[in-house]
């Protein structure tokens, strides 16, 4: 069991003594973020920018204009909520630069709804040349370091991490930008996942098989934009069910994304599991899970309560 973020801890200082134009800015949160790694290994291309998240914003984009390739980290809710300074100074512009956003989702438990979050991937889905991606494991995440590491971005990413440990569901699995997988096959049910639910959804295939005579798919949705549309289209030809999970409001994430592909594309319904327009409170893990309906008992409920229509 690893967090997903561990791998921004272990894998950025890596890339970064690679490549001598990776720098990485924090906005003292680099602990938390695990960004902090980075200045352990390559002080001199850290830069400690302080409470000031759209300041940082601001230098990131100035620096990308002189050929480095940023890496900035905050709390998701914190970054994105600098939404103008983002709008204008990066995705406007088209800067290359990496916007890394931790502690997502409601898994961070009591530290509460200021500091979840619940509406980034909504955000950073609307800002035009904006690309985002939600690994749901530590393996996979790695991977997504290398690739933006590697590759000669020619757009921002929003690259959205989770706090909590998770099992590594995914070590053999490769990732390719733009691309969902399919982790389990089925052929009766699809369910699609992003970020760290994962192994919740994995669970729940597994209990609903067991429950009744059903076959389960599940995809995971790394990619969120652009979204895999070919396998949305697959899915939904092939099986006779679609549910979207998320750790993140129902409202502009995944569900919403795979609603816009089957509306011109294979009209069939979706149901979207994850926040459904509200504000959780501060409580254990576990127990958000149970009350908003992402555990995997409350996923297998939902689901039955779907096929018992």
């Amino acid at each position: 069991m690893r967090a997903v973020r561990e791998a921004f801890q272990d894998r950025l200082p890596v890339v970064g003594k690679e490549n001598n134009r990776i720098v990485a800015l924090d906005a003292d949160l680099g602990k938390a973020t695990k960004i902090a790694s980075f200045k352990e290994s390559i002080p001199e291309r850290f830069f400690q920018i302080g409470i000031a998240e759209a300041n940082m914003i601001g230098i990131a984009s100035g620096m990308s204009e002189y050929g480095y390739k940023v890496f900035m980290a905050s709390f998701g809710s914190f970054l994105t909520g600098r939404y103008d300074i983002i709008r204008c100074s990066i995705a406007y512009p088209n800067r290359p630069v990496v916007l890394v956003g931790t502690h997502v989702g409601m898994a961070i438990g009591k530290d509460g709804v200021t500091q979840m979050g619940l509406e980034d991937v909504s955000l950073m889905r609307a800002l035009p040349n904006m690309k985002v991606l939600n690994p749901a494991t530590y393996s996979e995440a790695v991977r997504m370091i290398d690739y933006l590491s590697e590759t000669e971005l020619d757009s921002p990413y929003y690259l959205r991490l989770g706090r909590q440990p998770v099992e590594d569901i995914l070590v053999d699995n490769e990732f390719e930008f733009g691309k969902a997988s399919i982790v389990k096959e089925g052929g009766h049910i699809t369910l699609f996942s992003t970020g760290c639910i994962l192994s919740d959804v994995m669970e729940a295939a597994r209990k609903l098989e067991s429950e009744r005579d059903t076959s389960v798919r599940v995809v995971n949705v790394p990619t969120i934009k652009p979204i895999d549309r070919d396998m949305i289209v697959k899915c939904a030809s092939e099986t006779d069910y679609l549910f979207s999970v998320e750790d993140h409001s129902i409202v502009g994430g995944l569900g919403s994304a795979i609603s816009e592909v089957l509306t011109e594309t294979k009209p069939q319904k979706l149901v979207r599991l994850g926040l459904d327009d509200v504000f959780p409170e501060s409580a254990a893990p576990n127990d958000l899970y149970e009350k908003y309906g992402l555990s995997s008992n409350q996923i297998v409920k939902r689901v039955l309560n779907e096929l018992d229509k």
